[in-house]
């Protein structure tokens, strides 16, 4: 399963997200979405967790639980809408 998780503090890394998730299951992977021309954290990111019971557990547990100061937004990431380049 893909997760959304939104309402990163900055300061959040890959591996700090794969720590709080890996308390849930097995994560496969964790990326923090950064901007590619200052390389500073969007403030979003998503994780990927293969059993789904596990995934669902973590979503369940950190939705609206704080991570490094921060009240986190945790929800089943939709697929990605394709829009026409300008």
């Amino acid at each position: 399963m893909n997760i959304y998780v939104g309402n990163l503090s900055y300061g959040v890394s890959d591996d700090n997200l794969r720590e709080v998730f890996e308390a849930y299951g097995a994560v496969s992977s964790a990326k923090v979405i950064t901007d590619k021309y200052s390389g500073r954290s969007k403030g979003f990111g998503f994780v990927e967790m293969d059993n789904d019971s596990e995934a669902q557990a973590a979503i369940d547990q950190l939705d609206g639980a704080e991570i490094d100061g921060r009240a986190v937004r945790v929800n089943e990431a939709r697929p990605r809408e394709e829009r026409p380049r300008r």
